[in-house]
């Protein structure tokens, strides 16, 4: 790992010149020059700057391989999610995420929608309220399941629970290849946008009729990525940007 290394691209990934990043960090352009050359190492005052800076934690700056993550995961960016209908399940078993989905998949071709719109969203979120029994007895987890609802479409279909999620803003961050290291990739993703919100004054909050959180898998070609969408309070309009789910 290089610390230079880091500093050069955490600087371009917040498009700064190395003189924009001088003039911010109160130093020369050649200074910050031999920073990212490992030339010469900065001061502690000057490398919690840069972490307020780069909205970074200084273990970060200075322990992890930056460069390399810059290949699993996105920036992190704050979208505002349109109200969306959803049809929800939840199962507690050792595999909760492959029994939850598989139970989902036969109900959207029960009900229909897997015909009338193949494109309809799968989310799915950690389900909390497992007893301490079922976890340390039977190694159980819980997870929910739930398929977004086009505006079109509409069923009765019985099985699920059936809710709204209003309009709200979200933190996001896509992970490439997420099942690859599952128990590294996803939980480091959860953390890097936890950093980022408490490194901008953002706050995580749970809210009634709102996901607190939420993942969507997805392939592009051969290959799988994951959105990782945590709600956020504290946003403006500036800030963030609408997507429909």
């Amino acid at each position: 790992m290089s610390l230079g290394t880091n500093i050069s691209y955490l600087r371009k990934q917040k498009k700064l010149t190395q003189e924009q990043l001088a003039e911010r960090m109160g130093v020369t352009r050649q200074t910050v020059s031999r920073w990212e050359t490992d030339e010469v190492i900065p001061e502690l005052a000057k490398l919690v700057d840069m972490c307020s800076v780069f909205s970074c934690k200084l273990d970060t700056l200075v322990k992890e391989k930056l460069s390399a993550q810059s290949e699993i995961y996105s920036d992190i960016q704050i979208k505002r999610v349109a109200a969306f209908k959803m049809a929800s399940y939840v199962i507690i078993s050792p595999n909760p995420e492959t029994d939850v989905n598989g139970y989902m998949e036969t109900w959207a071709i029960n009900s229909g929608l897997r015909a009338a719109c193949p494109e309809a969203k799968l989310i799915g979120w950690d389900f909390p309220y497992v007893s301490p029994e079922q976890q340390n007895r039977f190694g159980m987890r819980g997870y929910a399941a739930a398929y977004v609802i086009p505006e079109r479409f509409e069923t009765e279909c019985p099985g699920v629970q059936y809710s709204e999620n209003i309009e709200a803003d979200y933190a996001v961050i896509t992970i490439k290849e997420p099942f690859v290291q599952a128990f590294e990739r996803i939980p480091t993703a959860y953390k890097r946008i936890m950093e980022y919100l408490q490194a901008n004054n953002f706050k995580g909050k749970q809210q009634e009729n709102i996901l607190s959180c939420f993942e969507h898998v997805y392939k592009k070609g051969e290959v799988t990525y994951m959105d990782v969408y945590i709600h956020v309070d504290g946003v403006t309009k500036a800030d963030a940007f609408t997507q429909f789910i």
